[in-house]
């Protein structure tokens, strides 16, 4: 799809954003990142990352949930296993470079797979959410949190204008609801459960999925916007 960013992009941008990662970014997608932890921890068991970065959540989760991290940036995971040596975070078993695209787990692994801003960056997004699915078990959740694109007004406007600019630095400000929601109806196993906006300002969006596993039927009650 035109305007999907390509992988070297992001290995050369995340590269260069490893080093002061925590001080710039980790301000800016607290809240977010916390109300994706706090859903997480609703579900418990256990939990894949996807885009652990530096490890900057380890602290949102606990001892109800056991975390395997995983991120495309070598110098990223470097950073998350320091972290982990501190020994301040046992719920975190494993952290791994890894390819979002080809997860190497196995089918129904995991009781839940975050994915914290990475969505409207990695190459193929459907394709990331297909591995997310596949390697998450029946009843389990898929949950994201992203800014989304604003589809009028004149944030719309200003993010067109944004986009123009915005990929050499690892960015897609572009990217709408509309295609998490065409993924999920393509796919026919998942299905979204909720979309809400958090913040700061509701400049995020929280989208969670449920997989649907035998037997199991579409929410008459999903929610189509937030």
């Amino acid at each position: 799809m035109a305007g999907d960013l390509d992988r070297e992009t992001m290995e050369k941008a995340y590269a260069r954003w490893a080093p002061i990662y925590d001080a710039v970014c980790g301000p800016v997608f607290e809240q977010g990142r916390r109300a994706a932890a706090q859903a997480a921890r609703r579900v418990g068991g256990r939990i894949l990352e996807v885009g652990v970065g530096t490890g900057l959540s380890f602290s949102d989760y606990d001892a109800t949930t056991e975390i395997t991290g995983i991120d495309l940036s070598e110098p990223m995971v470097a950073k998350a296993r320091e972290r982990m040596t501190s020994g301040a975070f046992p719920h975190v078993k494993d952290v791994r470079v890894m390819d979002a695209h080809d997860l190497a787990f196995p089918d129904a692994s995991f009781d839940c797979v975050v994915a914290q801003f990475v969505i409207t960056l990695v190459e193929r997004p459907e394709r990331v959410l297909d591995e997310c699915a596949r390697v998450a078990r029946p009843g389990a959740e898929i949950i994201l949190v992203n800014h989304l694109y604003s589809e009028r007004g004149l944030a719309a406007a200003i993010e067109r204008w944004f986009s123009k600019h915005a990929h050499t630095f690892g960015l897609r400000p572009e990217f709408p609801f509309a295609r998490l929601e065409a993924w999920a109806a393509n796919h026919g196993g998942a299905e979204v459960i909720e979309r809400r906006r958090v913040g700061p300002l509701g400049v995020y969006s929280l989208v969670r999925f449920r997989k649907r596993g035998a037997g199991m039927a579409a929410d008459p009650r999903r929610l189509a916007a937030g």
